[in-house]
Order: C-alpha cells, then structure tokens, then sequence
C-alpha cells in the first residue's frame, strides 16, 4: 500500500517536494519509479531508483530539474521538483517493482503496486 502526498499548486519555476510512504517493510527491497499522467494523456516515465540507491534514471523532460530519492529507514520514496514548467502539471504515481527488477525498467507492467496518485499543478 502506497500513499503519495505533498502535490499541490505552485508557480512556474518553483520547487516542490512530494513523497511515498509505505508500511510495507518489504519496501527496502523494491526497486521504485515515479509516473505521472497528464489530463488526456497516457501515464508516462519520469525517474527510477534502485532499491540500493545505486542507480538513478529520469526522463529527458525532467533530468537535470528532478531528484528522486529514497530513506529505506523510514520507508519513504521522494522526488525534489525543481524549476517546475506548466508541463509538468499532472497526476504524480509512485510505483514499486518487486520482480524481476534488476535492470533499468520505465515499463508500467513491470510495475506491481501503485499509489492513488498526487496532484502537481504548475501555473504560469
């Protein structure tokens, strides 16, 4: 069970923070991925995280401006928006992966467990 919180309405150029947290202690072993979907649009890639933090992936449109991050302890997955544009607006998904993870995937199959969503709006 993941629960994303922290989205909210800012302008463009602004920085938010949004995280997943989880009481699943099996968390530490999940390889874990941000997704978000736009009104109209198919739910696409944004970054990856290994379950070790050793390996990080993001999107051409958000590399460079987005962090993603995780705190293992607390069982918590981040991602630090910075310099957000109005196209960045969308739902936000945290998903974790439980199997067969030990390479790169920006698949939404791959993905087992998904969170409702959090709302980032972007004005300009």
């Amino acid at each position: 069970h993941l629960v994303e919180s922290g989205g909210g309405l800012v302008q463009a150029g602004d920085s938010l923070r949004i995280s997943c947290t989880t009481s699943d202690s099996s968390f530490r072993m999940y390889v874990m991925s941000w997704f978000r979907q736009a009104p109209g649009k198919e739910r696409e890639f944004v970054a990856y995280i290994d379950n070790f933090e050793r390996n990080t992936h993001y999107s051409t449109s958000v590399k460079d401006r987005f962090t993603i991050s995780r705190d293992n302890g607390n069982l918590a997955l981040h991602l630090q928006m910075d310099s957000l544009k109005p196209e960045d607006t969308a739902v936000y998904f945290c998903a974790a992966c439980v199997k067969s993870c030990n390479e790169f995937t920006d698949v939404l199959s791959d993905y087992a467990y998904w969170g409702q969503g959090t709302q980032v709006t972007v004005s300009t």
